[in-house]
């Protein structure tokens, strides 16, 4: 006699798992920190920005800058955060879910 195997799932999700060790929000911040890095790096690219330029328009230093832009640094604050993305001409958006 053979067992029907359940075809499409196996085992638990992945944010099953974090929750499970503890892990979820902390994976989920720094998940988030790391879009947003990449996001602000890629617009300074895009509009040819150094990062003493950068910084210049934030008014801040380059160590501080370099902060905001390190995407395993998740101790920002949503001040710098939408400072940042007003001088590159975006918006930061955030939800609760």
């Amino acid at each position: 006699m053979s067992i029907p195997i359940e075809r499409g799932k196996i085992g638990q999700s992945f944010d099953d798992f974090l929750r499970s060790e503890g892990r979820y929000e902390e994976s989920t911040n720094q998940a988030v920190k790391r879009v947003i890095a990449f996001q602000l790096a890629a617009a300074m690219k895009e509009q040819q920005l150094t990062k003493v330029a950068f910084a210049k328009k934030l008014q801040t230093s380059r160590s501080q800058l370099d902060r905001l832009l390190d995407p395993e640094n998740t101790n920002v604050t949503l001040d710098s955060l939408t400072r940042a993305a007003k001088a590159i001409g975006r918006v930061l958006k955030l939800e609760l879910r």
